[in-house]
């Protein structure tokens, strides 16, 4: 057996005791081959004497659990022994496995096949893995969680529509002492009533000690960016999406000293809102800058989460962060004096507007040009991204990167998710005023 070598979550992981565990995330992360040494350890501990081991169908069950490196016949040797055809009283596809408290057996099962598992699912178990989940016959899923004592089972991250995720997943939650290391997208969808010690855990490339850099640079580098595949298996975040909604290049992203290469016709900011204690929405802050060779720059970007923080932000909280933000980039890049809030918040604005009169702000908070439609902003940045008119500061601007990187075409309609656009939305905002004096002119 080779070893196995276990990253400090893995190793809390194979602590933890709970009855039902979702291990999703990213691919390559190691949830099969840790999960499956904690679910036959939990096989081991067991009072009952059968127990299930599912997967898409036998053939992919015997490669990439069964037989695979690190796999069951590895970790564990003579004591297993495999029978695909069944084998004496059971005649089943099991495993006979050799513990201190006598053989367990465990039934093989492909959720492909349904006439095969509803044999065997006649009774009651100990343990169940499902491997995959995110695929599996949801009949098949609802009849084998009621009939165990403990659930495992393992997923990439899918559409969050899929009803395992509302009538399973979502009823999990992280251990508080690993809930940051769960994306905040995913987080914010884990929502349904939690069962009780019903454990959601998130595993990444990171967390997987056995993955060397250049293995993991060349999973990235095979999986086209911009794909469902990409979002799900390489980003670790759930999506309905079919691509993304931008193509952001390396071109796209500049040094300070760059920017500063620059002269300004105009300088101006953005703000989007979102007061959800629930969700991974954020209150963005968005600081942009128009040259005299007509490209736009975003030079600085805020972003809040009120799911993040004890003291949750209020629109009467906005006016001084918000000032605090432009004088700032005041100080760096020069004076935005028109700073456009999303008009759907009235009561931001008003607040804003407020707080101008009483405090004698130089900054006027007026409502976002609004009239230009979604689709068409997306296709002026998208026209703009392609010809180098759209630039970026990596190094001040990372939430906006983020959700460039994510923002996606929904599935089944010919227009994008609401999620993952608080800060696009803002810097929209910023520069919807000025888009004429933006880009190449016809």
């Amino acid at each position: 057996m080779a070893d196995l070598l276990l990253s400090p979550k893995y190793q809390a992981f194979l602590r933890s005791s709970a009855p039902v565990e979702f291990l999703e995330g990213t691919t390559a992360a190691g949830k099969t081959t840790v999960g499956l040494f904690k679910f036959m350890l939990q096989v081991a501990r067991s009072g009952k004497k059968l127990h299930i081991l599912s997967g898409l169908d036998l053939g992919t069950i015997e490669k990439n659990i069964i037989a695979k490196e690190l796999g069951i016949l590895d970790d564990f040797g003579d004591l297993v022994r495999y029978w695909p055809k069944g084998h004496g009283a059971y005649a089943l596809p099991h495993m006979e496995f050799i513990t201190s408290s006598g053989i367990k057996i465990i039934y093989v099962l492909g959720y492909d096949n349904k006439s095969r598992w509803k044999k065997a699912l006649g009774g009651q178990y100990g343990c169940v893995y499902i491997d995959e989940i995110n695929i599996a016959d949801m009949e098949y899923v609802r009849e084998v969680s009621m009939r165990c004592d403990y659930l495992m089972a393992t997923l990439n991250p899918d559409d969050p529509g899929l009803p395992v995720y509302s009538e399973y997943i979502d009823h999990s939650r992280p251990l508080p002492e690993w809930e940051k290391e769960t994306p905040q997208e995913i987080r914010a969808q884990l929502t349904k009533e939690p069962k009780p010690g019903w454990v959601h855990w998130f595993f990444s490339f990171e967390h997987n000690l056995g993955l060397t850099q250049e293995k993991k640079e060349q999973i990235i580098r095979n999986v086209p960016k911009g794909t469902k595949l990409y979002k799900n298996k390489i980003l670790g975040l759930r999506g309905r999406a079919t691509g993304l909604v931008f193509d952001l290049q390396d071109s796209s992203l500049i040094e300070e000293a760059q920017a500063r290469d620059f002269q300004y016709l105009f300088f101006s900011a953005g703000v989007d809102t979102s007061y959800s204690q629930k969700s991974a929405d954020t209150f963005s802050f968005v600081f942009s800058g128009i040259t005299l060779c007509r490209k736009i720059i975003t030079m600085d970007v805020k972003a809040y989460n009120n799911s993040e923080m004890k003291k949750p932000l209020t629109p009467s909280d906005i006016p001084p962060l918000l000032e605090q933000f432009l004088e700032v980039n005041r100080e760096r890049w020069g004076f935005a004096r028109d700073v456009f809030i999303d008009s759907a918040d009235q009561a931001t604005i008003l607040e804003c507007q407020k707080y101008q009169r009483m405090k004698g702000s130089i900054y006027r908070f007026l409502p976002a040009w609004k009239k230009t439609k979604i689709i068409d902003r997306i296709n002026l940045q998208a026209g703009w991204m392609a010809r180098g008119d759209y630039l970026v500061l990596k190094e001040h601007c990372k939430p906006l990167v983020d959700e460039l990187n994510l923002y996606s075409w929904k599935e089944d309609k010919y227009e994008p998710e609401d999620a993952n656009d608080h800060c696009i939305n803002a810097s929209q905002y910023a520069w919807l005023p000025f888009k004429d004096k933006i880009g190449r002119i016809p």
